[in-house]
């Protein structure tokens, strides 16, 4: 079953240094889909743990089975418009609609 538009959840605004979460969902697709996330656009990477995560200094942990977006401390440079797309290989990947952060 192709997966339906996920339900994003993204805080409008976060105070510097505070932990954010942000969390993508959607409930029909079978096999359960996958999520990726996006910042103004650009697909984010996943961190891994290895050396080019740690180079590019991603603050972030992002889990593409829980579609869930994890800030350990957001910074400024967070601030952009976010949105999440869920595939699962059937039909066409579905994406929330883009929503706005300010740190």
């Amino acid at each position: 079953v192709a997966p339906t538009t996920p339900v994003c959840e993204v805080p409008s605004s976060a105070m510097t240094g505070t932990v954010v979460q942000m969390s993508c969902k959607e409930t029909e697709g079978s096999p359960p889909s996958e999520y990726q996330w996006y910042k103004n656009g650009v697909a984010l990477l996943e961190k891994t743990g290895t050396g080019s995560a740690r180079a590019a200094n991603i603050t972030y942990t992002m889990n593409k089975r829980s579609g869930t977006l994890l800030f350990n401390t957001v910074t400024k440079n967070d601030t952009g418009e976010y949105f999440c797309e869920a595939s699962n290989g059937i039909g066409l990947s579905q994406k929330c609609s883009v929503k706005r952060m300010q740190v």
